[in-house]
């Protein structure tokens, strides 16, 4: 492996997606030396030239004898089967660093890695990236999601603090449920929007965005400072006709364009938004049971639910 300065690495990044090529470009601005990269794609390609210039491009066995820490940022679902073929040909080294990016995983998809004398890491950056260098600004913004073992925990959290972000540590077994938990937020916020979207114009909205970035921008704001005591609309007031009225405007559209997931989208939050303001008393028994009575009522001979 390459020697550096104290207190530097030598950084060999696997994966030149959105992810691995702004996290590498992060450390090498931490002054840690980038020794190569992979890039398969063509994009992949461009993105290493734009966020790491200079940095080579070199076949992934080459990468792992470089470096002293390897950052592994592919995809959940392949990382496993990476990590246990690197150590089958034994590529990994003792003493090395070895960090993915992994949301899902924790240490333990490691363990081929760390079996052969290599100290693993899990490094998630909680946030979406596009894979260019204005990425490089929100992660002063973002925490990471860190789980490594007790000894080697502050390895982890420096190298995210290093980036310039803020590591909070999850335990090993509650890595699924923290994944879940972003991916439920994010993912599903989007596709919120994007049903919104489609109804306001179908409903002659031409701008659909202008009537939906300051209501969500202020809703989401509202729920992180105050949590549910932000809630607000027909259900948390308990205004049955209003969620009526609405679950039949949505099957209207539904037989008109074909499409169930946006009802059922509607429909399944309505139900749990109902459920969670009778929790916590907003919704007096009587409320909250019409309300959840119209959302499974068979309005239609139509209605597939």
């Amino acid at each position: 492996m390459n020697s550096v300065r104290p207190g530097r690495l030598g950084i060999g990044v696997i994966g030149a997606g959105k992810v691995g090529a702004v996290l590498g470009a992060a450390l090498r601005a931490a002054q840690h030396a980038v020794v190569g990269v992979s890039a398969v794609s063509e994009a992949s390609r461009e993105r290493a030239e734009l966020l790491l210039p200079g940095v080579p491009v070199l076949e992934i066995p080459e990468i792992i004898e470089r470096a002293e820490l390897v950052l592994l940022a592919v995809p959940d679902d392949a990382l496993p089967e990476l990590v246990a073929g690197l150590a089958e040909t034994g590529a990994w080294q003792p003493g090395q660093l070895v960090a993915h990016t992994s949301g899902r995983h924790g240490v333990s998809v490691l363990a081929p890695a760390q079996a052969k004398g290599a100290i693993g890491l899990a490094i998630h950056p909680a946030m979406t990236f596009t894979g260019m260098s204005l990425d490089l600004t929100r992660l002063t913004d973002c925490a990471f999601g860190v789980t490594a073992p007790r000894t080697v925990l502050p390895i982890a959290q420096a190298l995210v603090v290093e980036m310039g972000a803020e590591p909070i540590v999850i335990e090993e077994q509650d890595r699924p449920l923290y994944h879940a938990a972003l991916a439920h937020a994010s993912n599903h916020l989007v596709t919120i929007a994007a049903q919104a979207a489609q109804m306001l114009s179908s409903a002659g909205a031409d701008q659909p965005e202008r009537l939906l970035g300051p209501l969500m921008r202020a809703s989401l704001e509202n729920a992180l400072a105050s949590g549910e005591g932000a809630l607000t609309g027909p259900v948390a007031r308990g205004d049955a006709g209003t969620v009526r009225v609405h679950r039949e405007a949505l099957l209207g559209y539904e037989l008109e364009h074909g499409s169930t997931d946006i009802r059922q989208a509607y429909e399944e939050l309505a139900r749990a938004t109902a459920k969670r303001a009778f929790e916590r008393g907003l919704l007096k028994d009587a409320q909250a049971t019409e309300i959840l009575d119209i959302l499974s009522t068979r309005s239609t001979p139509e209605d597939p639910q």
